[in-house]
């Protein structure tokens, strides 16, 4: 059995534009992925897809500009102009306006003094799930967007002393953080990745300048979301890492660590907006790994039941998806003879095995176990003999073959038409077989 695996190698941090050009970097269809981002039904932004380079590597550079603004959102870091990097939600004080050409040197350095923000223009967690819930997006993009946001949004009431209703989003970095965190969210879902696994996670270092003063990097925002997850700090003395990035790591990925074993399909780079000695880029990898085929063993031990039972139990579940049915003859307690019941069937046959066994045997109580299985790889062809066309049956493993066999049910029934000896049949069958290989 095979997954789809998604592999993030965060050697230069992440942040939400950096991903999203990364994903699309593996060769998403980039038409369809805009075309997926306009049911948003936002008409605050427009985004700039391009090729780059950074350190000689080629990469997808992924930028929104805001319509309702004289300059585009990207020039810090690696993110948001808007994201305040490890603030992309912020409590507003009401108490007077925010002058932005000082202390924002951190989100708008080299950039036009931006203007006070206007607080009649809000929005908070609520008013986000509604844009999201309004729009014609899937319902992955959908649940998968509103997570990421409830972990940023965590993240900042528990650092502000705020219940998270309380805390707002400003107008301009809601939309372009809305445009990242779903965009990355439709990227993962057009990819069709079973499984979504990430690298150590580097922060940088330093300080970074924000709305509420002078920080260490990472930014509060950044290391309540990373909590519990490995993280480093190497090679820059800047903030690699944004609370968007740290989010989407935080909802997506199942595994952290290693590079995984498997084989690669695709590499996509996701190009920062930073210059540094080593490559500003997000590098994602595709790969196909074998996994264990994991099953579902139920057992039961019976001492009391009319054997007549099983000779109906056994096709009932077979007919009911459970893989293999058996029972193994034992010595219960006193001395009684019984048998165990042995059910494999794969997890969502489970309750239904369970229904059967309780409802048609004598049994009070189930026993259940993970179990792997290894199979070889099966493929069905027919051969040409004296009675007709058969069904065989070839083994595979690692593209080699084992073993094959002709389908019995087919063989018997010839036996019976033919009034031939079963035995006599299967041998001139498997001869047939052996002549053509």
């Amino acid at each position: 059995m095979e997954k789809r695996v998604l592999y993030f190698d965060c050697f230069s941090g992440i942040s939400g534009d950096m991903t999203i050009g990364a994903l699309l970097d593996l060769g998403i269809d980039q038409s369809l992925f805009l075309d997926e981002l306009n049911k948003l039904n936002l008409n605050e932004f427009e985004i700039e897809i391009k090729k780059g380079l950074k350190k000689g590597i080629s990469g997808t550079d992924f930028t929104v500009h805001l319509t309702n603004q004289d300059t585009p959102r990207h020039e810090h870091t690696h993110d948001h102009v808007n994201e305040h990097t490890h603030e992309l939600l912020h409590e507003h004080s009401h108490e007077h306006q925010h002058d932005h050409s000082g202390e924002h040197e951190h989100t708008h350095e080299n950039l036009p003094t931006e203007k006070p923000h206007d607080h009649t223009h809000t929005r908070n967690l609520a008013d986000i799930y509604k844009i999201i819930d309004d729009s014609g997006l899937s319902e992955y993009v959908k649940i998968t967007s509103k997570k990421i946001f409830y972990i940023v949004a965590e993240a900042e009431a528990k650092i502000h002393g705020k219940a998270i209703e309380e805390v707002h989003f400003h107008e301009v970095g809601a939309t372009d953080s809305i445009v990242d965190i779903i965009g990355a969210a439709i990227c993962v879902e057009m990819l069709n990745i079973d499984e979504i696994q990430c690298s150590d996670i580097n922060l940088g270092s330093g300080f970074v300048h924000c709305e509420h003063g002078v920080f260490p990097v990472p930014a509060p925002a950044t290391l309540e979301i990373l909590k519990g997850l490995p993280v480093y700090s190497k090679n820059a003395k800047k903030e690699l890492t944004t609370p968007t990035g740290a989010a989407i790591l935080k909802a997506l990925c199942s595994e952290f660590g290693d590079f995984p074993e498997f084989v690669i399909e695709k590499t996509g780079y996701g190009l920062g907006k930073r210059d540094m000695e080593t490559p500003n880029v997000l590098r994602v990898i595709v790969g196909k790994k074998k996994t264990p085929d994991t099953l579902t063993m139920l057992e039961t031990n019976i001492d009391n039941m009319n054997p007549e039972i099983y000779s109906y139990l056994f096709p009932k579940l077979l007919d009911n998806k459970a893989l293999d049915v058996f029972i193994t003859p034992i010595i219960m307690k006193k001395n009684r003879p019984a048998n165990i019941l042995s059910v494999l069937c794969n997890e969502e046959a489970v309750e239904q095995m369970e229904e059967i066994i309780f409802t048609e045997t004598s049994t009070l109580g189930i026993r259940k176990y993970k179990v792997e299985r290894e199979i070889l790889e099966r493929k069905f062809d027919k051969v040409n003999t004296r009675f007709g066309p058969v069904t065989i049956k070839y083994a595979f493993r690692n593209g080699k073959l084992l073993k094959f066999s002709p389908e019995y049910e087919e063989c018997r029934q010839i036996a019976e038409e033919t009034n031939t000896p079963l035995i006599q049949i299967l041998n001139e069958v498997m001869g047939n077989v052996e002549n053509r290989i």
